[in-house]
């Protein structure tokens, strides 16, 4: 079992770096453990002839509370050992509780939420390797946890349609659910969005209970609420399509790694959700006539297309005719070369309020580039990687015509120590510039910069794959091969076998190609997190 430290009840929730939200105590908490002295004889004894004295015992328990928010877990744990008081306001301050969900913790689970009955954030994980809890266990968990708005289920394969649907009747104030690997099915879900009617987050992942001849998915009473939909690695993902379109205040959608022809849906979703701002497609069935139907939501501020190799120019054109609020842009063209400078110079006469823009394997030239720069004024966070048109002349384009960006990033692309020296005279406001696997850069480059521009972060071809204040980079393995644009079928049987024979067959080609996870948070941007 593992337990993450969480606020006071009475004080808001500040941030703080330094203590990780995944922390997790290394064994169950020993409940008996309790000092011999009594509550109100306090927390330091007479017993050395010193007269002791218990500095809280003047707190309030609120104060204390708000104290051991700021302790990481294995300091929280040894403190609720201290003494009667320590251990009651521990358990009654805790808001946050991380559980090893296998068969054995169910018999200390009525210890357990005796002791941390205000939780009302809860996880549960079982490793591969382990029976996990049942429908009994999750069942006494909601009669014991009534006020949980957030669970998080991963690995509860025990876990059955019966056990989730009366937790959802007992558990009410639900509002954000996240499953994966589990083996309920379309009843459980079915029953969530009945019941808990202030669900505004969803986000499923390998759930085997939604197949192709599962029972289909009714939007029930919280798709009035919902507002972020994720989808993930699901056989039959398009079974959720009359929750997608009945979710009226849905903001934020991402459909990852989802078999099945999602056009349809992308096209009817964007007739009925105006207010959709984040949509992240990745590696799924979607041509350019689903993202003309995404274009609709007119509000999109964040578009992610990734690895989706029946996207062409055509698409990313409309969207940057519909969508001119866009300000997050996110393409990884795989290489295949149907996303380019002809889609990419709509998004620069359309798209003038763009921050952040990634290309990963689009070729792409100055005459595309020199236009984002020139019409794009709030461009500050820029990345290229495995593009082979990316070049000194690109980069001494970006130089010039860029002056409001602040990040650089340039992965495995044909750039030289004159491109990068070419940055030395532009971008006046760059704070930041990583260059790897880039072999005609020289730590030439990197003194130049640093003699001219002494503030200047650079790093170049770090050991690592590290973050760098925001930065993430990760490599992966392509699945789908270099191919040309006449070689995609448009026909959605021919897609459809043509989309699931590449995931089969080319899973071992080896084309190095990168991601951008996270970019830097606030820093004169509009949007939050990634």
């Amino acid at each position: 079992m593992g337990q993450v430290p969480s606020s006071a009840s009475t004080s808001p929730e500040p941030s703080h770096r330094g203590i990780s939200s995944s922390q997790r105590f290394d064994s169950l908490p020993s409940l008996e453990l309790i000092p011999s002295f009594d509550e109100d004889e306090g927390c330091c004894g007479d017993s050395a002839g010193g007269g002791g004295y218990d500095y809280t015992g003047d707190l309030p328990d609120e104060c204390l509370a708000h104290v051991f928010h700021f302790l990481g877990a294995g300091d929280r744990k040894r403190c609720s050992s201290v003494c009667r008081r320590w251990l009651r306001v521990d358990g009654e301050s805790r808001h946050r509780l991380s559980l090893d969900a296998r068969a054995e913790v169910l018999s200390s689970l009525p210890s357990i939420f005796s002791r941390f009955d205000a939780v009302t954030k809860l996880a549960l994980r079982c490793d591969r390797k382990s029976t996990s809890l049942g429908d009994d266990a999750l069942i006494l968990i909601s009669l014991k946890c009534r006020r949980l708005t957030r669970l998080k289920l991963r690995g509860c394969r025990k876990l059955t349609d019966l056990g989730v649907a009366t937790f959802a009747q007992n558990c009410t104030q639900l509002r954000k659910l996240s499953c994966g690997s589990c083996s309920f099915g379309a009843g459980a879900i079915n029953a969530v969005f009945e019941h808990c009617v202030n669900l505004e987050e969803l986000s499923i992942k390998r759930l085997r209970g939604i197949h192709d001849g599962a029972e289909p998915i009714e939007p029930g009473a919280a798709a009035k609420s919902l507002r972020s939909i994720c989808l993930k690695e699901l056989i039959n993902g398009q079974s959720f399509g009359p929750l997608l379109v009945e979710a009226r205040k849905l903001s934020t959608l991402k459909l990852i790694r989802c078999l099945g022809d999602w056009d349809k849906v992308l096209q009817t979703i964007g007739r009925s959700n105006p207010g959709l701002l984040e949509v992240h497609l990745e590696r799924i069935q979607v041509s350019d006539g689903g993202l003309s139907g995404i274009a609709n939501c007119k509000g999109i501020e964040t578009l992610h297309v990734v690895k989706v190799p029946e996207c062409s120019n055509i698409g990313l054109s409309s969207i940057a005719e519909n969508c001119r609020q866009l300000r997050k842009l996110h393409i990884d063209g795989w290489r295949i070369n149907r996303i380019g400078d002809e889609g990419l110079v709509e998004v620069a006469k359309q798209c003038l309020q763009l921050q952040e823009l990634v290309l990963i394997g689009v070729s792409v030239t100055c005459s595309s580039l020199g236009l984002i720069g020139s019409n794009c004024r709030k461009l500050e966070r820029l990345a290229f990687c495995g593009s082979d048109t990316v070049s000194d002349a690109e980069i001494a384009c970006i130089a010039k015509k860029c002056e409001a960006l602040k990040k650089l990033c340039i992965k495995n692309c044909p750039v030289s120590d004159v491109g990068i020296e070419s940055l030395a005279q532009g971008c006046p406001n760059l704070v930041k510039i990583k260059v790897r696997k880039c072999r005609g850069v020289s730590g030439q480059a990197v003194e130049l910069l640093k003699e001219r521009r002494g503030s200047l972060v650079f790093n170049l071809d770090a050991g690592e794959i590290e973050a760098l204040d925001g930065f993430r980079v990760q490599e992966s393995a392509a699945e789908f091969p270099p191919a040309n644009a006449s070689d995609v079928q448009s026909n959605s049987n021919e897609r459809s076998m043509l989309f699931r024979a590449k995931l089969g067959l080319f899973a071992g080609r080896n084309l190095v190609v990168c991601t951008f996870r996270r970019w830097s948070n606030g820093e004169n941007s509009t949007n939050g997190n990634l």
